[in-house]
């Protein structure tokens, strides 16, 4: 069966190492990689990719960046944002896509991701597929939205903002492979990711307000 083709010519992608080849490939054609290639590469129509790439880089050592994080969850609310009003082809403003990486480091950040990927595509599949149609993927988009706005806080504690990005990453692939059982873990993990983030952000403050008091 012939793969679908966005109105650009790019082949959609259908799982999470085809992805990773995709960004090896763009990152071996360019020095530095911008998010516009990304873009082309995956095609203006793949929502799924366009969620689940972000989200992934932020938990590899690009993600450690000072304002990397924020800088993602930026990407991928105004993805969440298009997915929630359906529109049918992807859309990101210029400075947003003429924004760059090192072609180096988003390929050494790919192969630290190919364990990852295979087990993604081993374990999720396309099952209940009832669950990745509307009213579906609008819901998963509030949810994305929600996830993101914790994102900017939390990135000021260690690995924090790790947590709500593995939520939105787990919509992407779930939209991606069209697993409709991953959607409703996903959606319980953003729940749980959601409350953690509440309970470190209290902590955070706790400390501190105690280390600004007198002696």
């Amino acid at each position: 069966m012939d793969e679908e083709k966005g109105d650009d010519g790019a082949e959609e992608v259908h799982s999470a190492c085809e992805i990773l080849d995709r960004l090896r490939k763009t990152a071996d054609e360019h020095d530095e990689v911008s998010v516009g290639d990304v873009l082309d590469a995956i095609g203006d129509r793949s929502y799924g990719p366009a969620l689940f790439i972000p989200a992934l880089i932020e938990v590899t050592p690009v993600g450690g960046i000072p304002g990397v994080p924020t800088f993602l969850a930026l990407i991928i609310a105004l993805t969440a944002a298009q997915l929630l009003f359906d529109k049918d082809h992807l859309w990101l403003p210029g400075f947003i896509r003429s924004r760059t990486v090192s072609g180096a480091k988003l390929h050494n950040s790919a192969d630290k991701l190919d364990g990852i990927a295979r087990k993604l595509d081993k374990w999720f599949h396309g099952r209940m597929p009832r669950f990745v149609k509307q009213p579906w993927p609008r819901t998963a988009a509030v949810a994305i939205l929600v996830l993101c706005c914790t994102v900017p806080p939390l990135e000021f504690l260690p690995f924090a903002s790790s947590a709500p990005m593995l939520a939105i990453a787990a919509f992407g692939l779930a939209l991606l492979v069209r697993d409709g059982l991953l959607m409703l873990v996903a959606l319980g993990f953003s729940i749980v990711s959601l409350a953690l983030g509440a309970n470190l952000l209290a902590l955070g403050g706790v400390f501190e307000s105690g280390s600004g008091e007198s002696p």
